[in-house]
């Protein structure tokens, strides 16, 4: 059978469309997930800014949480009145600067270990420290280490400072009446009304019963910190300098506890190169705290022998 030329031409028609078909295939391949990929990062930039490529989870501290309690020292009979000393400042707040590159927050803290020393050496109080190293306590923090405690008396120890070297001396101070008024007026306030002043409940107690009980409670808190503050000035008198008029009071908040007797003393001014050198001999520091460390023991006593009421 003949064959003619046409029958050997190839159907360049059939084969080109579907070359075509072939790269248009090919290509899909490629651009198809490029432009989802394209659409993914534009929706990440654009939609999503503020959302992180990845989260770091962090354990933060509790703001309600108490902070633990530093451990009471002395003799072991629960019975024995229990002071809490407060050393001022601390950690990341150094308190007032002194000649030399002196810190207030390391002076206090050997202040008070002086205190805790001596009271520890005659063995007849319990002593807890607030801080017994360097470390940051906020305010409330310090007087409610002493509440939780059940602490019979508080005293807090810094170093004043003022503009100039000429003043020199220790500062006792105690609660003011503006204080006192404000503290009154919170507890009175207070949403749960389940505080307690002197152990009896303000819970269930009406207005004027709960400010009979808080007024009643500050004016005798005031009255013994103020006799303890006496104390502290008779008992340092010929052993350390104080200041003319060192009785004073002022609104410190450290000093806010409704049934706590509170003293701050201001072993000197940080401010006077005399008083540095003073707070910086171990000498001196030792003489301090048995001054105070007496004081501490004649107003705890007398506190046992007080008739209650």
């Amino acid at each position: 059978m003949g064959v003619s030329g046409s029958d050997f031409r190839p159907n360049f028609r059939g084969s080109g469309l579907r070359g075509r078909m072939a790269i248009g295939a090919i290509a899909a391949g490629f651009v198809v997930p490029l432009l989802v990929l394209g659409l993914w990062l534009h929706h990440a930039m654009t939609g999503r800014t503020a959302m992180p490529a990845y989260v770091v989870r962090l354990t933060l501290p509790d703001g309600a949480r108490p902070i633990g309690l530093p451990p009471i020292e002395g003799p072991a009979d629960a019975s024995r009145p229990l002071v809490v000393i407060d050393a001022g400042h601390g950690g990341r707040d150094p308190g007032a600067g002194g000649p030399g590159g002196a810190h207030e927050k390391t002076l206090t803290l050997a202040l008070a270990l002086a205190v805790r020393d001596a009271l520890l050496a005659d063995g007849r109080v319990r002593v807890a420290l607030t801080r017994s190293d360097d470390r940051y306590l906020v305010l409330p923090e310090r007087s409610g280490i002493a509440q939780r405690l059940h602490a019979d008396l508080f005293l807090s120890i810094h170093a004043d400072a003022v503009d100039g070297a000429d003043a020199t001396g220790a500062t006792v101070y105690t609660l003011s009446d503006k204080g006192s008024d404000a503290l009154a007026d919170a507890a009175a306030a207070h949403e749960n009304r389940v505080d307690t002043v002197n152990g009896v409940a303000l819970g269930g107690q009406n207005d004027a019963v709960s400010q009979f009980l808080v007024d009643l409670s500050q004016q005798r808190m005031r009255t013994q910190s103020l006799a303890f503050a006496a104390l502290i000035r008779r008992e340092g008198d010929g052993h350390f300098r104080f200041r003319q008029q060192p009785l004073q009071q002022a609104a410190f908040v450290v000093l806010k506890s409704l049934d706590l007797p509170s003293v701050l003393l201001e072993a000197g001014y940080i401010s006077s190169p005399e008083d540095v050198r003073e707070m910086q001999s171990r000498a001196w520091r030792d003489e301090f705290g048995k001054a105070v460390a007496h004081a501490i023991e004649i107003f705890l006593a007398s506190q046992a022998t007080a008739p209650s009421g």
